[in-house]
């Protein structure tokens, strides 16, 4: 693979840095990890935005969480059609091999994903209803969000669409049939969550009054 080049020196120092400190002093730690295997209670779902830090928010050790990132933390509808599905794979993954207790789906402030639906939607991205665009087709999935915003200022309606796409990605889950079964047996519990990047804040979406209210 004559196209792959070495890892940039920012990064080779910075494993160094983390070897020599982090690693060494928790070292028992990392190889019982590693011999025991993973035991997380919790699947989070959550966006690949860099400034979404999962383990940061909750403050958990390696182990805790078992993670799965895409834009704009979405979970598809369950389809059977023998295609390849990464997030629906580690759903399964979650749900029926490693007996996650809960699934978290976290979504965001100022979520580019979500902005992007946004504007695709209101037919200023063009680009993005363009059968080859891997974002446009992601996002699709939140057309359904979108259609039930309700009239308003522009910067509301998008905010309302980021707590959507928390509120799709859980419907979603349910047309899993594992999931549904777990959910029904008392075995898994799904919970529905935004943060706000700039203020540090967490909303958690409360069904008996049907809206997000502060953690």
């Amino acid at each position: 693979m004559e196209f792959a080049k070495p890892l940039p020196e920012y990064l080779v120092k910075r494993y160094h840095g983390w070897k020599a400190t982090t690693y060494t002093e928790n070292k028992s730690w990392y190889r019982r990890l590693a011999e025991d295997g993973q035991h997380p209670r919790a699947m989070v779902i959550s966006c690949c935005d860099s400034r979404v830090h999962v383990t940061s928010i909750f403050g958990a050790d390696q182990g805790e969480f078992f993670i799965h990132r895409n834009i704009a933390n979405l979970v598809p509808a369950y389809a059977a059609d023998g295609k390849q599905h990464g997030t629906s794979a580690t759903v399964e993954y979650a749900v029926t091999a490693l007996k996650v207790a809960h699934i978290v789906v976290l979504g965001h402030s100022s979520c580019g994903g979500v902005q992007g639906c946004f504007d695709m939607c209101e037919g200023h991205a063009p680009e993005l209803d363009e059968k080859t665009s891997f974002v446009g087709r992601w996002m699709d999935i939140l057309r359904p969000g979108y259609e039930r915003l309700k009239p308003g200022e522009p910067a509301d309606r998008l905010r309302a669409l980021e707590k959507e796409a928390v509120l799709i990605s859980l419907e979603n889950l349910m047309t899993f049939p594992f999931v549904k079964a777990a959910v029904e047996d008392g075995m898994l519990s799904l919970h529905g969550l935004w943060n706000h990047i700039g203020e540090g804040s967490l909303e958690a979406y409360d069904p008996t009054v049907k809206e997000f209210v502060s953690v």
